[in-house]
């Protein structure tokens, strides 16, 4: 199996001008990608139990592996949610089929958003982790808007071994995210 086109970028061009850049002595000190995971959350399955079903199979189609299933740990009764109803699905992607993951989300779905401008600064947290959100799931290549019977939203939170925000942002523009320009 070939490595894949992102990883390949990373350990060749992005790793190295980290350590250089940040004063790194040994290379598995530099920051990595740990994790990628994407979440889809089904408060509508509650009136339309279909959705739970076409979320899955989207899902899987998007990642490649099979979602898991998030049940609620508490009834909340304002919400209508009782202790053991599905609430959402989650994968969670690591190796090189996150790095597959990665590249066709930075280069082929993010563009294809409508009105896109770049992420946000804000996308960020205090340790370098990156979070986005998607309103519609039709912007990933896998999915024929077509044959779509039902939109959802999706989040892709991708974890790191970032110590802070600068160099988690840092390692994120090496690796080609499109971030908003700041005004």
């Amino acid at each position: 199996m070939t490595e894949p086109r992102l990883k390949h970028k990373y350990l060749k061009e992005v790793a190295p001008m980290l350590a250089k850049e940040f004063g790194y002595q040994n290379m598995l000190a530099v920051p990595k990608i740990l994790k990628a995971t994407v979440n889809v959350g089904l408060g509508k399955a509650l009136s339309d139990p279909k959705l739970i079903e076409v979320a899955t199979s989207t899902l899987s189609r998007i990642t490649g592996q099979k979602p898991i299933v998030r049940r609620a740990k508490k009834s909340i009764s304002n919400f209508k949610i009782r202790q053991g109803m599905i609430i959402g699905l989650q994968v969670t992607l690591r190796g090189n089929r996150m790095y597959e993951f990665l590249d066709k989300l930075f280069n082929i779905s993010l563009p294809r958003v409508r009105d896109f401008r770049g992420i946000k600064a804000s996308s960020l947290d205090q340790q370098g982790n990156l979070t986005i959100g998607f309103k519609e799931h039709i912007v990933f290549p896998e999915i024929k808007s077509d044959e779509v019977e039902s939109l959802h939203g999706l989040e892709v939170s991708i974890t790191t071994t970032a110590k802070n925000n600068k160099i988690g942002r840092r390692l994120f523009e090496l690796l080609g995210v499109p971030f908003a320009r700041e005004e």
